[in-house]
């Protein structure tokens, strides 16, 4: 295992209460805090797909958890007080755009009140410390421009799912305001706005890697949407690095440094579009044949992230650039797809391979 770096020997020893750990990113976050020495715990509704991170990799084994609802406050609560974290990472989310036309009123209970439980839990239970809070870049309001958003651009949504995250930036941005950690009133807060998350164990609906990996594994034609459209594309990794240094600030000596909304885009200089990555997943396995969608439901045709701020402040920067991602990625899947029970392995391998690069 890579020497740790300052901001994992400040959390080695934490205690981790992470929403949403039986999910995609949250697999990775927890393996990532348990191989340096956090205790995590975890609260999630079952995993939705089969097959999954949290079961290929043995998670409900080495993640002590509960299996709920954010929306059941009463429970939520219940299991945080039990636990009594130091730190809440804040993952668990209804987080697709086409579901969210589906299940508008679902998107908004989860996204936005859940994130109010999920706060106000934090705030009763005593000694949490602070609490990183994911929303996503779609929670500015998109004017199609061609430069990057930045943290104090206008927030907006003209779907459920980017305005029910808006939605949920309030809730944080008012309790931060209404119950200071500067007072002692609540946690310090930290939101991270991340882009396209891509990597292995990803088996969620609606997404162009996991199609692309169900296309690939049942040889069956893949539908593209918006082929042209551009995404701030980067690997989980990036992201959870981010969420780690955040947590460690939010326990340093100036948490109030880090108790803000934080971009944390690719570094990459140029914006991939849908068939780029796709392309550039395919000279990494296999092409599957191609289809396209007939008046797909209106999403964004560009985003882009400005994390100048990250990258000064914080000193985060994503060790890899979209090549090297997809072929990680890539790499991932294949690897599971010929040893199944090796998940967990091959995840660690690549959280260590990160970890190494990112100091270099």
């Amino acid at each position: 295992m890579t020497d740790m770096a300052e901001f994992e020997k400040n959390l080695r020893g934490r205690r981790v209460f992470v929403t949403g750990h039986t999910g995609f990113t949250g697999g990775w976050a927890c393996l990532w805090l348990q191989s340096i020495g956090a205790i995590v715990e975890g609260y999630s509704l079952p995993p939705e797909t089969t097959p999954s991170l949290f079961a290929a990799a043995g998670l409900e084994k080495d993640v002590p958890g509960t299996l709920g609802d954010i929306v059941d406050y009463e429970r939520l609560l219940a299991a945080m007080q039990a636990f009594k974290p130091e730190l809440v990472l804040h993952l668990a989310a209804q987080p697709l755009v086409r579901r969210s036309y589906r299940e508008p009123l679902r998107t908004f209970l989860v996204n936005a009140q859940g994130t109010a439980h999920v706060l106000e839990a934090a705030r009763v239970t005593g000694g949490v410390r602070g609490v990183v809070c994911v929303t996503t870049d779609k929670v500015y309001r998109n004017n199609e421009w061609p430069w990057p958003y930045r943290e104090n651009d206008p927030l907006g949504g003209k779907d459920p799912y980017s305005a029910s995250k808006a939605s949920a930036e309030m809730v944080i941005q008012s309790y931060a305001a209404s119950y200071p950690f500067a007072e002692g009133k609540g946690p310090a807060i930290a939101t991270a706005r991340g882009g396209n998350i891509v990597g292995g164990g990803d088996w969620s609906e609606d997404r162009l890697i996991p199609d692309f990996v169900r296309s690939v594994v049942n040889a069956t034609p893949l539908t593209l949407r918006y082929p042209q459209a551009t995404r701030p594309w980067q690997h989980v990794l990036a992201l959870v690095h981010g969420y780690l240094l955040l947590m460690s600030k939010l326990i340093g000596p100036n948490p109030q440094d880090a108790a803000r909304a934080w971009n944390l885009g690719p570094h990459d200089p140029k914006q991939y579009s849908v068939r780029e990555v796709l392309e550039l997943m395919s000279d990494e396995w296999q092409r599957p044949p191609l289809e396209f969608m007939d008046n797909p439901l209106p999403e964004a045709g560009a985003l882009a992230l400005d994390s100048s701020l990250a990258h000064n402040l914080l000193g985060w920067v994503p060790a890899w650039d979209t090549h090297r991602v997809a072929r990680e990625t890539a790499a991932w899947y294949r690897k599971y797809y010929e040893a199944p029970h090796a998940a967990k392995d091959i995840t660690l391998a690549q959280i260590d391979a990160w970890r190494g690069d990112i100091r270099e």
